[in-house]
C-alpha cells in the first residue's frame, strides 16, 4: 500500500495540475482511473469541468450504465457523445494501431465540443504504469494536447485505487476493463456483428456470477480469459458444458478456457516487434 505521505503529496500535485486547466472536459469511460479523475476535478473545479462519456458499439451497454450511475451518485456534471470510430477503415481493419484510431476520434469529437462549449482544457486518465504497456492511444493524446494531469502528479494504477478507497468511492476495486473492440483478434475486422457476440458472451459470464474476465475472439474460436482466483469454479465439469451451450450458442464452433488465466492486453502479446515499433501509424 502507498505510503500515506507519499500519496498525499501526489494527491495535492494532482489538485494543483487540475487548478491550473481551467474549465476542463474529462474524458470518462467509467474505468477506475477516469472516474477517480473525474471525481477529483470535480472537488476541484466544481462546475468548471464535465465528464464527457463516448458512445459507441464498442463500449458495452453494462460499462455506459454502469459509467452512467456512478456520475449519477456523485453529482458530477455528464454528457453522452456519440463517436464513429467503427466507420473508419483505419479502425475496422483492427490492426496494432487500431486504439490510435479511436482515441484520435475521441479527442477530435471533444475538441469540437469543447470550442462549441467555451472549455479551455481536455484532459484523460492515463497514469505512470501506462507508460509501460502498448497504448497507441496516447500518441493520438498528445497529437490533440490532452492533459494528463493523473500522469503529470505520478500516480501509478495502486494509488489511484487507494486515494478511491479512502475517498468511499465504490469504483475503487473495480475489475480492470476495456473497450469491446479489444477482444477482437488483431487482424479480424471490428463489425458491429462481433461486437455484439463479444458482449453477450460477456454478459453471460457476469450472469454466471463471473468478476474478472475476457472473452477473446479468434473467429471460429472464442477464448475465455478467467482471473486465477476464479479459475478452479470455471474448471468444472459442470460449468464446461456451461461455457460450451452459451458460445455454441453465439457462433463459435470451438469453445476454450484460457489456462493462463485473464490479464490485461493479452491480445498485444501475438503482436510482432515491427508491429509495435509502428504504433500510432
Amino acid at each position: 500500500m502507498p505510503a500515506a505521505a507519499n500519496l498525499d503529496a501526489k494527491r495535492a500535485a494532482l489538485d494543483a495540475h487540475l487548478r491550473a486547466l481551467g474549465r476542463t472536459l474529462i474524458a470518462y469511460s467509467g474505468g477506475v482511473d477516469s472516474a477517480f479523475l473525474a471525481w477529483a476535478t470535480h472537488q476541484v473545479l466544481g462546475a468548471d469541468m464535465l465528464a464527457v462519456i463516448a458512445d459507441s458499439p464498442s463500449l458495452a451497454r453494462a460499462h455506459l450504465a454502469d459509467a452512467i450511475a456512478f456520475a449519477r451518485e456523485l453529482s458530477i456534471p455528464l454528457e453522452i457523445v456519440s463517436t464513429s470510430e467503427i466507420e473508419r477503415a483505419e479502425y475496422a481493419r483492427n490492426d496494432a494501431s487500431r486504439c490510435f484510431h479511436c482515441k484520435d476520434e475521441l479527442f477530435a469529437v471533444m475538441e469540437e465540443f469543447r470550442r462549441a462549449r467555451g472549455f479551455h482544457s481536455i484532459a484523460y486518465g492515463v497514469n505512470v504504469d501506462d507508460q509501460g504497456d502498448f497504448r497507441p492511444g496516447q500518441a493520438a493524446a498528445r497529437q490533440h494536447h490532452v492533459a494528463a494531469p493523473l500522469l503529470e502528479a505520478g500516480l501509478t494504477k495502486q494509488d489511484i485505487r487507494e486515494l478511491a478507497r479512502v475517498a468511499g468511492l465504490r469504483i475503487w476495486d473495480k475489475p480492470a476493463s476495456a473497450c469491446l473492440s479489444s477482444r477482437i483478434e488483431y487482424g479480424r475486422p471490428v463489425t458491429r456483428e462481433a461486437l455484439g457476440v463479444v458482449e453477450q458472451g460477456e454478459d453471460a459470464l457476469r450472469a454466471l456470477g463471473f468478476r474478472q474476465f475476457r472473452v477473446r475472439h479468434h473467429g471460429e474460436t472464442v477464448r475465455i480469459e478467467i482471473a486465477r482466483d476464479e479459475l478452479p469454479r470455471a474448471l468444472s465439469s459442470g460449468m464446461a458444458a456451461e461455457f460450451t451451450r452459451i458460445f455454441k450458442a453465439l457462433g463459435f464452433k470451438f469453445v476454450t478456457l484460457d489456462l493462463e488465466g485473464f490479464r490485461s492486453g493479452s491480445m498485444n502479446a501475438l503482436l510482432t516487434a515491427e508491429q509495435l515499433a509502428r504504433r500510432g501509424e
